[in-house]
């Protein structure tokens, strides 16, 4: 009996794969795949792209994209949402947005699913800190709580009426509750 090999593949190598749904990332030289998305992790990514987007696309101060590949700094993420100061999205040249963003999103938003594990999830948002992000916030619906990241400082833990940081160019006002009670739509 021969030992199994394990290929690895270069961060150039991995981005030529083909997209899966759900999707894959490249983390420390290994390949993850994100689980799917369910109810309220679905919810949460909708209403918090909803809202970002409606205070700040019109005026072109930002913009939130769901479930968008950011790859920089040796690894290839999706962050549930990515939060993008509007002169920093690499536009082309037809003024359109691209299907590749090479950078870190200003503000990476993760929401928790039950089969992930917490700490990797965790790490995504350390690295897009580490590599030029300015917020991150770690959702977790089942603790109704977030913690709040910002660089060089220690993680925050916020619940029910504790109003969430935001990127200052945001004019954003949220408490955990308001996020969390997004979840109820059956009353």
């Amino acid at each position: 009996m021969t030992p199994a090999t394990v290929q690895i593949l270069t961060l150039e190598e991995f981005l030529k794969l083909p997209e899966t749904d759900p999707s894959l990332e490249y983390i420390n030289g290994e390949i993850i795949q994100k689980p799917m998305p369910k109810g309220r992790h679905s919810r949460l990514q909708g209403k918090l792209c909803a809202a970002v987007n409606q205070v700040t696309e019109e005026q072109k101060v930002a913009y939130a994209f769901p479930e968008l590949r950011c790859s920089f700094g040796g690894r290839s993420i999706v962050p549930d949402v990515a939060v993008f100061q509007w002169s920093r999205i690499p536009f082309t040249v037809d003024a359109e947005v691209p299907d590749n963003f090479e950078l870190p999103p200003d503000w990476t938003i993760e929401i928790l699913s039950p089969e992930q594990k917490a700490n990797k999830v965790i790490g995504n948002i350390l690295h897009c800190l580490k590599n030029g992000s300015r917020l991150g916030w770690f959702i977790d619906p089942d603790d109704l709580s977030i913690l709040g990241f910002l660089p060089e400082q220690q993680p925050v833990l916020l619940q029910k009426e504790d109003f969430l940081p935001m990127l200052p160019e945001i004019k954003l006002v949220l408490t955990v509750n308001q996020v969390f009670g997004w979840l109820k739509m059956g009353s």
